[in-house]
């Protein structure tokens, strides 16, 4: 493999997982980032903890989506993620329906 097949074959994973990603974000209401992964979740829980004078992050996702190319399954019942570095918790805003009176489908 030369490469350019190889450089071809990562760009063509990347784009297939950023589809992927594209399809499944409307599932989950929240995204997290770590130092290490990209998460989508519909249940966060983020704890700050201290031991020895250090400040660490316990995070615990439920019903989770991975972001990594090099993962055959990226849905997850669970993640514990312990971390000394940054956290960001971010919730996804929902795009609401409203059919109302003037909609195909008054109520």
């Amino acid at each position: 493999m030369s490469a350019e097949d190889l450089e071809n074959y990562e760009t063509d994973m990347e784009l297939a997982l950023y589809r992927e990603y594209r399809d499944v974000v409307g599932l989950f209401a929240y995204v997290v980032e770590t130092e290490r992964r990209f998460y989508l979740a519909n249940q966060v829980d983020l704890q700050v903890r201290s031991a020895a004078g250090e400040v660490y992050f316990e995070l615990s996702l439920a019903d989770a989506w991975v972001w990594d190319v090099y993962r055959s399954a990226r849905f997850v019942k669970s993640v514990r993620v312990v971390t000394f570095r940054d956290v960001n918790v971010e919730e996804l805003a929902k795009a609401e329906l409203d059919l109302g009176e003037s909609g195909p489908f008054p109520r």
